[in-house]
């Protein structure tokens, strides 16, 4: 019998329907193997192994007795950890949140309840999704499973650690400037960040609110549908999700667009690029146009300024965002906060205990990006900074409409190299920032983008392939997506952990 940790959801599912394997069996085998190589790995940060099994009996006894289950039923699925989960810790990986526990159920998690997934545990990340590797969480990195000595990405890395690792045939990872897609391609899996507005973001714990958005980890595209489609859709908690009708993702995975027309984003191949990476890259073009596709260049001219326009506004947001976090009603509270100099002394207790609480609470990038945040929103700097910075937004959109009035998707590399090594970039925040230099242009125009695996370097690492469409057009880029991975075995390969 094929080991369940190697299979997909979608066939997981299969083999539970048809009575081969219990959801009990399926979830005490996923939480063996997560006990036996999680200390490799460190994908978690909390795991309730009773309450996965319990789940679990829960959605046997309802399917022995012939009751409905859900879409997942008996799936297992990884969360990350700035998913609000009631009753249970959400840290967002900082110590400013170590004792959080909400009251509430992100949507997104009670969608999945109502699927009758089963929850085997919050991931790390990056503190409070700021981050390209994992490296800033306050409870220690995350390692990439192709590689130990290697991050995973950020700031979703621990959800994407933990589908390459079969911990979790799915995952959810939030996505504020390429948080899904980059720990995709450098994990070898299958990423999604959708438009704008398509997924609830109510009780995602907030870094940007005009650019985060949550989305599915999977091993292959029929796993990115199903989740998707559930947990898609208008929201009354969330006046930023969109009424737009949600389309049978699974369903239509499998029919070819009408046209493969494919944009090949000239601004994507400059400077940076590995060379290996840009090979894998022309490949996955040589295997679309053997599809039958059109491939033609086209120019996004002002993604040159995505980078600075994005640590401008993303700062900006996080700056009056995180402000709530203060000592006074939650989170973190410093027990000392006597003067710490002269100046201090005539300071109100309550703002000493303030000005502690957020530099105990804090990390390092978190504190780095509150700073700049704060500093382009400040009195007569505005609208130097932040205003300008809206503007080269839109510019960068109207980049995007006019590229889709000629291709139907955009394809490019999802990250200009492989996977680097702990520690290589954490002294470096501009080279840091620059892993994303591919992914922010995305979240800075709302529209959904999606990276697969599409090869792997000569070390062995992967290498993932980014695909770009109009807002609320995921149908099209799934089945696009789809045809490169009938035709490629890619999506197939796992590390080998011991």
């Amino acid at each position: 019998m094929t080991d369940p940790t190697r299979s997909t959801a979608v066939g997981l599912l299969a083999r539970m329907n048809a009575g081969a394997i219990s959801a009990e069996e399926v979830t005490r085998i996923y939480l063996d193997r997560i006990d036996r190589l999680e200390g490799q790995i460190k994908a978690f940060l909390h795991r309730d192994a009773d309450a996965s099994l319990a789940k679990a009996r829960d959605v046997d006894a309802r399917r022995k007795a012939g009751k409905p289950v859900g879409a997942l039923a008996g799936v297992p699925i990884a969360l990350k950890d700035v998913l609000c989960t009631k009753g249970e810790p959400t840290t967002c990986a900082s110590r400013m949140l170590q004792n959080f526990r909400p009251p509430y159920n992100a949507t997104v998690i009670e969608k999945l309840i109502a699927a009758d997934a089963i929850p085997v545990g919050k991931t790390n990340m990056d503190e409070f999704a700021m981050g390209s590797s994992t490296e800033n969480s306050a409870f220690g990195p995350t390692r990439n499973p192709w590689d130990t000595d290697r991050i995973p990405g950020g700031s979703s890395g621990g959800s994407a650690a933990a589908v390459a690792a079969d911990f979790a045939p799915i995952s959810l990872g939030s996505d504020t400037g390429g948080s899904i897609r980059q720990p995709a391609a450098l994990c070898g899996i299958v990423g999604l960040k959708p438009t704008y507005g398509r997924v609830s973001r109510y009780g995602l714990i907030a870094f940007a609110s005009s650019l985060d958005q949550i989305g599915p980890f999977s091993h292959d595209l029929a796993d990115t549908a199903l989740l998707l489609k559930i947990i898609s859709g208008k929201d009354p908690l969330d006046a930023t999700s969109v009424d737009e009708p949600v389309p049978d993702y699974p369903a239509s995975l499998d029919t070819p667009p009408d046209t493969l027309r494919i944009g090949l984003v000239r601004e994507f191949f400059g400077e940076g690029l590995d060379p290996e990476v840009e090979a894998a890259i022309r490949e996955a073009i040589r295997v679309y146009e053997a599809a039958g596709a059109t491939v033609k260049e086209v120019s996004l001219p002002h993604s040159k300024y995505g980078a600075p326009a994005y640590y401008l506004v993303a700062p900006a947001e996080c700056s009056s965002n995180l402000a709530r976090y203060d000592g006074t009603i939650y989170g973190h509270r410093a027990e000392d906060f006597s003067p710490a100099s002269p100046e201090e002394k005539d300071l109100p207790p309550l703002i000493r205990m303030m000005m502690a609480s957020r530099a105990e609470g804090f990390g390092p990038e978190v504190k780095r990006r509150i700073m700049l945040g704060t500093f382009a929103l400040s009195a007569g700097y505005a609208d130097q900074y932040y205003n300008q910075a809206l503007k080269v937004r839109r510019l960068i959109r109207n980049d995007f409409d006019a590229a889709f009035k000629d291709v139907d998707v955009l394809i490019g590399p999802t990250t200009p190299t492989a996977a680097f090594k702990l520690g290589e970039k954490t002294a470096d925040p501009l080279a840091m920032y620059l892993s994303d230099i591919y992914t922010i242009t995305t979240n800075l125009a709302g529209i959904p983008g999606l990276s697969i695996p599409c090869g792997l370097t000569k070390s062995g690492l992967p290498i993932g392939l980014q695909l770009l469409a109009p807002a609320f057009a995921e149908d099209k880029l799934l089945r696009t997506a789809r045809v490169f991975e009938k035709a490629t075995d890619w999506h197939t390969k796992r590390p080998v952990l011991v």
